[in-house]
């Protein structure tokens, strides 16, 4: 029998991490993360950010490897899978590059066959922003505003997307984000958005 995927796609500091923790600690059987983090640790320096390049087009010399790269962690995710092990992929998936990659329906090919529940994992840019400074010390712009970067992580990271499941990391502690997901498993339905995703146009090589 397959694993089950869960792809939890959410902006930095979202709270995605800390569910995936709680998916490991309290989920039957053996749950790895295969995700953006740990695929970024394994980047050499001169290729960084890797699979986390952020939205805006800033690196266009990048984009290629970045789209490799993601085909690369969705097969590792797949070969676990089929090899009956369950996978939570901690992810930031979006299309504001200098073009648009279709990075996320190649991915779905590459799982198609395979059970994933994809969830949005949201949250309002004020807490990210609480977030952001309790952890890094990084803030609001000296007007106040936000700065651009995590403005365009906010728009872009859940555009278009249609989702198995939200949940909400400002209204829900990362345990009960958890417990929804189970719910959903063991309560169905199946997953079908990256059945969906997987069928959607790409470009001529996306396949």
């Amino acid at each position: 029998m397959a694993g089950q995927i869960i792809v939890l796609n959410g902006t930095p500091r979202a709270g995605k991490s800390s569910i995936a923790r709680k998916i490991q600690d309290t989920f039957d059987g053996v749950w790895l993360n295969l995700g953006v983090d740990s695929f970024m640790e394994a980047t050499p320096e001169r290729f960084q950010p890797g699979i986390g390049l952020r939205p805006g087009g800033e690196r266009p010399d990048l984009e290629p490897l970045v789209r490799t790269l993601y085909l690369a962690l969705y097969a590792s995710i797949a070969a676990h899978s089929r090899l009956g092990v369950n996978v939570v992929v901690d992810a930031n998936h979006h299309d504001d590059y200098s073009r648009p990659l279709g990075i996320l329906p190649a991915c779905a090919r590459v799982v198609g066959d395979l059970p994933v529940l994809f969830v949005g994992v949201r949250c309002p840019v004020e807490v990210v922003m609480t977030r952001r400074i309790e952890t890094w010390g990084s803030g609001y712009e000296p007007d106040g505003s936000v700065p651009p970067p995590v403005r365009r992580w906010q728009d872009a990271v859940h555009r278009s997307h249609r989702y198995d499941l939200e949940v909400d990391t400002s209204l829900a502690s990362p345990s009960e984000c958890a417990a929804l997901i189970s719910d959903r498993l063991a309560g169905g339905p199946p997953g079908t958005a990256f059945a969906r995703l997987a069928a959607e146009p790409g470009r001529p090589d996306a396949s």
